[in-house]
Order: structure tokens, then C-alpha cells, then sequence
């Protein structure tokens, strides 16, 4: 007789093993539960009466239809690119069932959709130095902001990897530290000396004892020692470049991703390898890093204007 439990009970199975065998981050489990939680809420309003072998081809269908013409109390719908968050996460689900032994819809006959078409977001190197000069360096403020944007394109660290830093957690004189990154993987980050040179002075104005590296610097001050709670928060240093990018009125709306992004092309453009670039990145796999091929490929543009329209 096959095994069988309910879906509810399930899907917090899954999101266990996905943090315990998988050390998957916890946005990445809050994600999944909420992508799961949408599915089952939909599926029945008695979500715990509902088994595995319940899930066929034709509901799953029906689930898209719904995504597709989802809208929320503002009116808002999904995106295609959220859809398919969505049908990921329960192909994953399902390729655990299976994995388990319950018997359920196989998730290879889910086709995944189409994502939308996105450009990739980058600097040029004039816009980079835009941005860069935007914060006032004569307040602390301006010079912790300043040190953000510099760490930010001398590493190609990610915002969550950015807002967990500490002091200690750096090591200023070799300019290098190490981090981890998605799904626990480790890697050595380097630093310019011109991003060393202005977290040195961001640093030699702090008066505080405070562990975090980047701080808020409003609002209740905490009075513990370690100063966890004055951490810079990941939306946080957000909206700093956003509001940097709005001053230098940028025509390309960088995040802190986009400065990422802007750190690979700058390699890649320099002739720097992919494989290297994919490692300073954190990439597990070489096909992410090589979104960025379309539009750093040196020789390929050497063979464009070398060659083109020569043959008519």
C-alpha cells in the first residue's frame, strides 16, 4: 500500500529538509512556504484533508489558470517570472514526494513557463563614478553611505552578505575576508584599495563600540554592547542606493544588485575569466555567471567590427 499523509503535514517536512539537508537560507524557506501555502490554500480550505495522490496534471493546470488571473485587494498581479516561482517550488515539492516513496504526480510532466524578458542592469564606468560621488563625505552619514557603495562594487557581494559583516569580520591590511554565501557555500572576497581607504575613514569616525560594520545611525540607540539591533538591515541599504541613484539621476535603475552586476561586467569587460568571475560571485553553477557573456564578450565585439559588412 503506497504511503500517504496530508498535504499540510508534507510541505513542513519539506521545508525541514530543505533547511537541514539542503541549508537552504531562511529567505529562500520563507519563500518556499509561501509559494506552497498559496498552493494549498487554493487547492482546499481543508488543506489537511488532501493527500499527495490528489495532485494530478489537470489540477496543476488549473493552478496556472488561477496564477495567470490572480490579482490582490490593490489590484496587482503576478508576474510570469513570479508565476514560475511558484511551479518551481512545487516541482521541488513533488520531486521530494516521489524521492519519499508517495505516490504523486511526477514533476517532469510540468512544463515551467517562460520568464519575461529582462535586460541585464549595469553601470558604465561614467555612471559608476556618478553614483559614487553622490554622498556627502563630510558627515558620517555620507561617508558610511560612500563605504556601502564602494564595498558594494569592489566586492560583487550580495545586500545579505553586505548587512551581516562585522568589524573583526574584514581584514583591512590584506584587503580580503571571507563569506557565506547562498546554500552555505564559502568563498574569499577582495577589496579594492579605494574601498579599504573609505571604510578606514567611515570607521575612524564611529565612536561606538558596536560589532556590525555598517550601522544605522538614527533612531533608538540600543544599549547592549554588541549593537546586534543597530545593524543595517538588507531593505535599508537598499533604499540608500536608491536614493544615491535618484541624486545622480542615473538613467539606469540600480539596486544593490546591479552593482553586482556592474562588478562582473567590469571583470569580464578586462578581460578577466569566467570561471574566476563565477567564483569571486559564488555562483554554483558557471551557467548563472554566464548571463553576462552576452554583453562582455571582447573578442566576439573585436570580430563584429572587425569583419562585418566586409564581404559585400
Amino acid at each position: 500500500m503506497p504511503k500517504s499523509a496530508p498535504l499540510s503535514q508534507l510541505v513542513e517536512e519539506f521545508l525541514e529538509y530543505l533547511e537541514i539537508e539542503k541549508n537552504c537560507s531562511p529567505l529562500t524557506i520563507r519563500d518556499y512556504r509561501h509559494y506552497l501555502t498559496r498552493f494549498l490554500n487554493w487547492l482546499s480550505p481543508a488543506p489537511t484533508k488532501i493527500t499527495p495522490e490528489k495532485i494530478d496534471l489537470e489540477t496543476v493546470k488549473k493552478y496556472r489558470v488561477f496564477l495567470a488571473r490572480y490579482t490582490d485587494k490593490s489590484g496587482r498581479t503576478l508576474s510570469r517570472q513570479t508565476q514560475a516561482y511558484h511551479v518551481i517550488a512545487l516541482r521541488s515539492f513533488l520531486r521530494w514526494l516521489v524521492k519519499n516513496d508517495y505516490q504523486t504526480l511526477v514533476p517532469e510532466k510540468i512544463d515551467l513557463p517562460k520568464g519575461e524578458s529582462r535586460s541585464l542592469k549595469f553601470l558604465d564606468a561614467s555612471q559608476l563614478e556618478r553614483l559614487l560621488s553622490q554622498p556627502d563625505i563630510s558627515k558620517l552619514q555620507g561617508l558610511r553611505d560612500k563605504a556601502i557603495l564602494e564595498t558594494l562594487f569592489s566586492t560583487g557581494l550580495r545586500v545579505s552578505e553586505l548587512t551581516k559583516l562585522n568589524r573583526d569580520s574584514i581584514n583591512l591590511e590584506r584587503r580580503e575576508f571571507g563569506v557565506i554565501g547562498k546554500g552555505g557555500k564559502s568563498r574569499v572576497v577582495f577589496l579594492s584599495e579605494r574601498a579599504v581607504s573609505w571604510i578606514r575613514k567611515y570607521l575612524d569616525e564611529r565612536d561606538d563600540p558596536w560589532e556590525p560594520l555598517f550601522v544605522r545611525l538614527a533612531g533608538t540607540v540600543d544599549p547592549t554592547t554588541s549593537g546586534e539591533k543597530m545593524r543595517l538591515s538588507v531593505r535599508s541599504v537598499q533604499r540608500i542606493v536608491e536614493k544615491y541613484v535618484k541624486k545622480a539621476r542615473l538613467p539606469v535603475k540600480i539596486t544593490p544588485h546591479g552593482l553586482r552586476h556592474t562588478f562582473a561586467t567590469d571583470l569580464l569587460m578586462a578581460g578577466a575569466d569566467i570561471r574566476s568571475v563565477q567564483e569571486m560571485l559564488g555562483h554554483k553553477n558557471i551557467s548563472t555567471t554566464q548571463i553576462y557573456t552576452h554583453v562582455t564578450n571582447r573578442q566576439l565585439r573585436e570580430i563584429h567590427e572587425t569583419f562585418h559588412g566586409k564581404g559585400r
